[in-house]
């Protein structure tokens, strides 16, 4: 039988996953530059070749990061570019927008408001689909009537991009993360112009 330490099999899917969310509590509580890959494996009770096994280096752990992200984003944006527009629309993508945020944790949203300069170095991987800013741009124009005034556009804008600035404006609130992420919906689905 293997010990924890030692690099498991591709198969198990689960621990990249784990990895990735040591990696990410670790970069929040002493920052990117602060955590070494030596103390995500010791956290994890690998060793480092364990840990090299599934990522070469952090800025592989934060691509992987970013990739599940953007995979969440992009099959957000195909289901939307296939249905009807209208209000039920532009309330379901404001939902599942918040579910996506809800899936990666507010600590990932903090982490990408605080090491901008880190994720633009980032290079993606070659062949990649859309970037996130750009899926964002489609969902904007999937989202907002045609010939809506200036006002209405950015209404709609503002109702997604409020479920973006969560993890720079809740940074110091003092309440659950569920809780955060459920007001903010509330003020998400607010900010829509009135039968939008």
């Amino acid at each position: 039988m293997r010990s924890t330490s030692e690099a498991p099999a591709d198969g198990e899917g689960g621990t990249r996953e784990n990895i990735q969310t040591v990696a990410l509590r670790l970069f929040a509580e002493q920052g990117y530059e602060s955590t070494s890959m030596r103390q995500i494996a010791e956290e994890l009770g690998f060793t480092k070749a364990a840990l090299y096994y599934h990522f070469r280096s952090k800025e592989d752990i934060v691509r992987a990061l970013m990739e599940a992200m953007r995979a969440q984003i992009t099959d957000l944006l195909e289901w939307a570019r296939t249905q009807e527009p209208g209000p039920e629309l532009r309330r379901t993508v404001i939902a599942r927008w918040t579910g996506i945020v809800q899936a990666q944790g507010l600590r990932m949203f903090r982490f990408l408001g605080s090491n901008y300069r880190l994720l633009r170095d980032i290079k993606s991987e070659p062949g990649q689909q859309k970037g996130m800013a750009a899926a964002v741009i489609e969902l904007f124009s999937i989202i907002t009537p045609p010939g809506a005034s200036v006002e209405d556009r950015l209404r709609v804008r503002f109702a997604l991009l409020t479920i973006n600035m969560l993890g720079i404006a809740a940074r110091d609130l003092d309440a659950d993360e569920d809780e955060i992420l459920e007001a903010a919906a509330r003020i998400s689905a607010g900010l829509l112009p009135p039968g939008f």
